[in-house]
């Protein structure tokens, strides 16, 4: 096995291996926790990555972790949720990763903020890595999954630009990353695997393809670990010499290079529940259908309203969604109220996902109010007006 890990990580034998593997960092906080014998992992991604299936990537990285450290105690924190990206992940930071002070940190949301706003993607992807830098010791690691419309750009050798930005982050914040898609992809051209192994539905892996995005991470694992302290190249270029003596642990904000995007969402806050002004019939619940959301402001009132106010440039609004759930109208200081209606695609089921809506992002910065009022969407397939409000926030 040994062998077969190396022959891959080897550039000279292996033409894919550097565009693969990008090792700029080393993994120093997980080497502690093996010698300590106590290790914490933890995993932020959509559907691709999240625990429920049972047989995702993550599961074979823990098992392989298992069987060569018997004598550690893993303990496995897999906060990705499908069907969502690194916009609601900053908001879920604290309660789901942060608290549980995690050793090593896998982020993978090439895949589901490939459709999104670029620029909403760069904001919430910068201020997630830099918040997991200054408030955490964790090792960080960006992994990359594949989607069927990165086929056209990597069949010609190319980078889809979901990918290559963050990559740019990856230089930039010295992260080492392992392009798990583009293994896999090479291992279909090989004839190593068949398509429909990898991906049955197009998607999505089972078994086998899981296997495959795992062995890539495994083999820069074991590449990482095997290492002598201090063997690993850093990009001196790219990186300031308070950042690389400081990895490893909390790396204060000033140490942190310039941001790409000044206008990240490392600063967003989230709104306690009893700043909101109510007017109707609402309650604060536990919820019974998403794991992820302790507490949730309710109703299922047509012409229920909220009121709140935030500081910066804009507002977020994170909630449970499906079929049976209410649209919005929102106005922010008193302008005229624009209806907020989440696509419901035909996947999507009556309860149980969690949404994030962006209200506003392009303010002046200051004081703002928002006011929100329940509405029945009357839409295709909007079929309830239940309202689970899980967070409202300001953002930077």
């Amino acid at each position: 096995m040994n062998k077969i890990m190396n022959r891959r990580l080897d550039p000279e034998r292996d033409q894919t291996a550097a565009r693969i593997w990008k090792q700029r960092t080393p993994l120093s906080s997980l080497r502690k926790a093996i010698d300590r014998g106590s290790v914490t992992l933890g995993f932020l991604g959509g559907s691709i990555t999240e625990a429920r299936p049972g047989h995702n990537w993550p599961e074979k990285i823990v098992s392989w972790l298992v069987e060569r450290y018997p004598n550690v105690r893993f303990t496995v924190e897999n906060a990705a949720i499908g069907a969502t990206g690194s916009n609601l992940a900053i908001f879920r930071l604290e309660r789901d990763i942060l608290r549980h002070q995690c050793d090593i940190v896998f982020v993978e949301y090439a895949v589901n903020d490939y459709y999104g706003d670029q620029e909403r993607r760069k904001r919430s992807r910068e201020g997630l890595l830099r918040r997991l830098l200054v408030e955490s010791e964790a090792d960080v690691v960006l992994v990359y999954t594949y989607l069927q419309a990165m086929y056209a750009e990597m069949i010609t050798g190319g980078v889809p630009d979901s990918i290559a930005e963050l990559e740019q982050l990856g230089e930039l914040y010295l992260l080492s990353s392992v392009w798990m898609g583009l293994y896999a992809f090479n291992e279909v051209q090989r004839g190593r695997m068949n398509w429909e192994e990898w991906l049955p539905d197009g998607l999505h892996p089972t078994h086998r393809g899981s296997y495959s995005y795992a062995e890539s991470v495994i083999a820069f694992l074991e590449e990482e670990l095997e290492k002598a302290p201090g063997d690993i190249a850093v990009h001196e270029e790219t990186a300031t010499s308070t950042l690389i003596t400081s990895r490893g642990g909390i790396v204060p904000d000033g140490a942190l290079p310039e941001p790409l995007n000044k206008r990240h969402w490392g600063a967003a806050q989230i709104i306690p529940f009893y700043d909101v002004q109510l007017e109707g019939p609402w309650t604060i619940q536990r919820s019974a259908n998403v794991v992820w959301i302790d507490r949730m402001l309710t109703t299922s009132a047509i012409g229920a309203k909220l009121r709140f106010r935030f500081r910066g440039r804009g507002a977020a609004l994170g909630f449970e969604f499906g079929r049976l759930y209410a649209d919005f109208r929102c106005s922010i200081d008193g302008a005229e109220p624009v209806e907020i209606k989440p696509e419901r695609a035909e996947w999507c089921p009556l309860e149980g996902l969690y949404h994030v809506e962006v209200l506003a992002e392009e303010l002046d910065e200051g004081e703002h109010v928002a006011e929100l009022e329940i509405v029945h969407g009357n839409g295709m397939r909007c079929e309830g007006t239940r309202c689970r409000i899980a967070f409202l926030a300001s953002l930077p």
